[in-house]
């Protein structure tokens, strides 16, 4: 029964991907932009309310609560999903766009999502569509990772199933709401379990640069905009306050800046920072207060924009090159000039530098930590603020478009700035990167709060201002020391690639030894042992009926034709075959009783 109708843009995806792939030729693009612009309307024309609510067994489901938190994050993840399939018009894999939006289209079903059920149902969505995303890539590297990314996926979606189960059965609620944080129970940390390992907090976060740095070009786009930012949507609607995440926020926001000190890959760097900046969204969730909320917010929706333009702006060198490596690339200012400035857009927004989306929206949650006197978390977090800009803030754009030309000649001769399409889905979100950065508003009045903070004091730039430069100091003395070098660096991924390999190990040599002996019991020593059994006894016993009817017919027993031995092999074989079925069926059925009656059935 439905008690109202409601149009979720969801769905426009979903029906959008099913029809692409009938659509040929040029319509194709026209198809491709339209699609995802309708989702973004739906998502403009609407009210706070609950809607879509269907009568399902003894449960309500729920699939459009609408409020200021879910709007704000559906707002930018279709706009995010338009300058996306722009960037990816080039595609011509209909399938990879499709797995695309469908991974939207599970986003924007957890952010919408009134109880526990809906949203599993679009949480393993976006798990089993988003791999595609790695797996179209076509490389032995991308299969292997898309099969972890899969695996590690599908083992949080257990842990947070118990977690629905186990609620359900407490409270007989299924209803996503702010959960009794004060007094967790097992049910609880479960469900927060599955929840930040999409968030990608250590130790469960290896999947994210071991899956964004194989996955395609525009795939990895999408991925870098949705799975960790629906995550932390999911924090900020059924854990805001629980104090656990401030501790695992800036874990986070140091883990990611180490790493990504030690990275090679550009795309695997920015995966790693990825890691950093949702600690500081993590964070604003466990501290807990309207304003910390409110950066947690504002900091995902910049994040989104900044992230996907980093990556569009190193795909993009990955494009033309096919190269992503440091240690490959350098002095190709000259050959990409407008790649390198939308990058450094990118890099100067995630370093939270005065004038760009980053410092409005960070600076929020690190405010809201000295108003709770959490000076530990919120110095941490400026640390870690020192950090991004050393590394994605310069070391990116030095690395790839100044620096050491470490180009091969068919690397250098391939270099140029990427099409026309490209160009303006990365040049709509640097756009965006400097307009949130100059007109706070725009941000500040989506938020879920009234808001009535003001980035822009002396003493926060000057603050911000002198963290910059210093790193930029920093960087620039120490510039030899930070060249990056063709390593591997380990990370927990390690323990379970290595630990998955030696159970595999195991388990095949276990499995072929127990399935040699039981060839050499069951199907060489037994068979025999009961194949004499039949042969003397009772073979023998039948003969003594038989041989009458024999005499009768005129049959020589003992002659040349060998009758009553044919009939003794013929026989023994017969019933051998049909005792030890039966003598198999009956120790099987003795062995299942056994069972049963122990376990009280």
């Amino acid at each position: 029964m439905i008690d109202n109708l409601w149009l979720h843009p969801g769905i426009i995806l979903i029906a959008g991907a099913l029809a692409l792939p009938l659509i040929r030729g040029t319509a194709r693009k026209t198809f491709m932009l339209i699609v995802p612009i309708l989702a973004f309307a739906a998502v403009m024309q609407m009210s706070p309310g609950f809607f879509g609510i269907f009568s399902f067994l003894d449960w309500e489901l729920t699939f459009g609560r609408v409020d200021k938190l879910s709007l704000v994050f559906a707002y930018i993840m279709t706009l995010m999903c338009i300058i996306g399939t722009l960037y990816g018009l080039h595609v011509d894999n209909p399938y990879e766009v499709m797995a695309s939006w469908l991974y939207v289209a599970g986003s924007l079903g957890v952010i919408f999502a009134g109880d526990f059920l809906v949203l599993f149902l679009f949480w393993e969505l976006m798990a089993f569509s988003s791999v595609f995303l790695v797996w179209f890539r076509s490389r032995p590297e991308s299969l292997a990772s898309g099969f972890r990314y899969l695996l590690v996926h599908s083992a949080g979606g257990l842990v947070l199933l118990a977690g629905f189960v186990l609620h359900y059965q407490a409270t007989g609620d299924l209803s996503f709401n702010q959960l009794d944080v004060g007094n967790p129970t097992l049910p609880i940390y479960l469900i927060m379990i599955g929840f930040i390992l999409n968030a990608a907090v250590p130790p469960l976060h290896a999947w994210l640069p071991d899956a964004y740095g194989e996955a395609t070009v525009s795939g990895a786009v999408f991925m870098c905009a949705f799975t960790t930012k629906t995550a932390v949507y999911a924090l900020a609607r059924g854990f805001a306050g629980m104090e656990i995440l401030i501790v695992l926020g800036v874990i986070m926001a140091l883990y990611g800046v180490v790493y990504a000190v030690l990275e090679n890959d550009a795309r695997r760097l920015l995966a790693y920072h990825i890691i950093s900046q949702v600690g500081y969204m993590v964070a604003g969730v466990g501290i807990g207060t309207e304003l910390a909320i409110n950066g947690a917010c504002a900091h995902a929706f910049a994040h989104i924009l900044y992230k996907g333009l980093l990556f569009m702006g190193v795909g993009s060198v990955l494009y033309m090159t096919g190269k992503s490596k440091f240690t490959e690339l350098g002095g190709l200012y000259k050959k990409m000039p407008l790649a390198f400035v939308f990058t450094l857009i990118g890099g100067l927004s995630i370093s939270a530098f005065p004038l760009f989306s980053g410092f409005v929206s960070k600076s929020m949650i690190v405010a809201a930590g000295f108003d709770t006197h959490l000076y530990w978390a919120s110095f941490l977090l400026t640390l870690a603020s020192a950090g991004t800009f050393l590394h994605t803030g310069l070391k990116v754009p030095y690395f790839i478009w100044f620096g050491k030309n470490n180009c091969s000649d068919e690397t250098w001769n391939k270099a140029c700035d990427p099409p026309l399409h490209m160009n303006l889905a990365m040049g709509v979100a640097a756009f965006l990167c400097i307009f949130i950065g100059v007109y706070t508003p725009y941000l500040y009045n989506m938020l879920p709060y009234a808001s009535n903070y003001e980035p822009y004091t002396a003493y926060h730039v000057t603050e911000a201002m002198q963290i910059l430069l210093f790193t930029a100091l920093g960087f620039f003395i120490f510039v030899r020391k930070l060249t990056p070098d063709p390593v591997i660096s380990l990370d927990i991924d390690w323990f379970y690639r290595m630990g998955g390999r030696a159970f595999m190990l195991s388990a095949v040599r276990g499995m072929d030894y127990l399935n040699g002996r039981g060839q050499a019991i069951l199907v060489q020593t037994l068979p025999a042992i009961l194949n004499q059994f039949f042969k003397s006894g009772p073979a023998r016993l039948c003969l003594l009926v038989i041989r009458p009817l024999w005499q009768l017919t005129g049959v020589k027993i003992n002659g040349q034709d060998g009758a009553e031995q044919r009939f003794m092999d013929t026989f023994s074989q017969s019933l051998f075959t049909i005792a030890s079925a039966a003598i198999f069926t009956v120790i099987m059925l003795m062995a299942m009783l056994f069972f049963v009656t122990r376990a009280g059935v």
